[in-house]
């Protein structure tokens, strides 16, 4: 492929997949955004609403473990597509559902496939891009699931304002969206130039081994749950905390989507205040990102406030603080991923979510009790804004204990 088509072509790419990361939320979201409407139609309490996400949650966990391997194997041309197929298949079998176990069996479904986007988006970015361009594609990738989060909650309403079964036609309409990026893709994806940072038939060139026993890893283990709690528990339980606080559809939709513009400022914000660290603090990279991950998580610990605070600006200010907070500490995240290996992007990625995944589902259902028997989604919300302060603790114990020509540190 010539030089100046494959240039073009690998930022095209990013943007295919800036598209699947918008759909992926896009499906997740739908439920969210129709929670109440779901719920009315199933009888569900906030306990079986909370277990719709402790299975999904599962669900993705295992998803995660296979495609992770998987994409190490595979090609992406043909895996990516089969796991876009996945889900949006099991957001027809949502739409279509008729009982509260069909509608959990579709869930099951969309969890398990949508575990396969981030280690073939990753994988992906990593084939295409040199190293000093990765930060921008998995900018650009990343910033998809603000705009998914953006776009749903109008999608839904529209809907749902014009359809009485409004939300199970919002189902399709996500589904049939990736269908359309599945034959983008199939027209687009080709093996990556040989002067790509990598290729797809690199094998590992470390033992993974030492790595999942290795202080660095556990500290990103740990550091990963406590972003994972909040940023996922505002997913699932944001539109049903607006509605108890006597917003009504339309303000909870248009809220939620200055919500998720906030977190993307967030995330570009995160990444500009580094390179301005770096360059003009003469903070090193690493330590830099640490810096931005603790202010991050100051800003996600202010949802210990909403039991104070009344229907009002205060509320939405604070809701938008911690918007912008917790999706900053996600490009942390995946930098501190690319310090401990280069040689398992794929399984590193399927590992760690696999863990988070298992950990944190439970807590769906958790939340939903806690819900049910307070009659109030404040304390729970509350609670899950410390959760960051995990990874602060376990990066300040765990990584800076770690020899630095450890196997971690030689597997780049």
């Amino acid at each position: 492929m010539p030089t100046p088509r494959s240039s073009l072509w690998k930022w095209y790419l990013c943007g295919l997949l800036l598209l699947a990361t918008t759909v992926n939320y896009m499906d997740r979201q739908t439920l969210a955004n129709a929670a109440d409407a779901v719920k009315a139609e199933f009888g569900m309490n906030d306990a079986q609403y909370g277990h719709l996400g402790t299975t999904f949650g599962l669900a993705f966990a295992a998803g995660s473990l296979l495609f992770g391997f998987l994409c190490e194997r595979w090609s992406l041309r043909w895996l990516y597509p089969l796991v876009l197929g996945g889900w949006s298949l099991a957001g027809l079998f949502s739409s279509w559902a008729t009982s509260y176990s069909e509608f959990m069996a579709a869930r099951i479904m969309l969890g398990f496939f949508e575990a396969g986007h981030w280690p073939c988006a990753l994988k992906t970015t990593f084939n295409l891009l040199r190293p000093e361009e990765r930060m921008m594609g998995n900018s650009v990738l990343q910033s998809g699931a603000s705009i998914g989060a953006i776009i749903t909650p109008h999608v839904v309403l529209y809907l749902s304002q014009h359809h009485p079964d409004g939300w199970r036609y919002a189902f399709q309409v996500v589904a049939w969206s990736g269908v359309v990026w599945i034959a983008l893709w199939l027209l687009s994806y080709r093996q990556p130039p040989s002067t790509s940072a990598s290729t797809e038939s690199t094998g590992p060139q470390s033992p993974l081994l030492p790595l999942l026993q290795s202080r660095r890893f556990w500290a990103i283990a740990l550091l990963l749950i406590g972003i994972q709690i909040p940023w996922h528990m505002i997913l699932q339980w944001l539109k049903l905390f607006l509605l108890s606080r006597g917003y009504d559809q339309g303000q909870a939709a248009q809220f939620i989507s200055f919500y998720y513009i906030a977190t993307d400022l967030g995330c570009i914000a995160a990444g500009v205040i580094s390179m301005r660290l770096v360059k003009g603090g003469g903070i090193d990279v690493h330590h830099a990102k640490r810096r931005i991950f603790t202010f991050a998580t100051c800003g996600v610990s202010c949802m210990v406030l909403i039991p104070l605070l009344a229907k009002g600006w205060l509320l939405m200010a604070v809701l938008l603080v911690v918007a912008a907070s917790s999706l900053a500490l996600f490009p942390c995240y995946y930098s501190f991923v690319q310090e401990l290996s280069a040689s398992h992007v794929s399984r590193l990625t399927g590992l760690f979510s696999m863990w988070v995944w298992v950990i944190t589902s439970p807590l769906h259902s958790l939340f939903g009790i806690i819900a049910d028997s307070t009659h109030t989604y404040d304390w729970g919300l509350a609670l899950t804004g410390l959760a960051p302060w995990l990874g602060v603790l376990a990066m300040k114990l765990l990584w800076d204990t770690q020899k630095p020509n450890d196997s971690a540190a030689a597997a780049r």
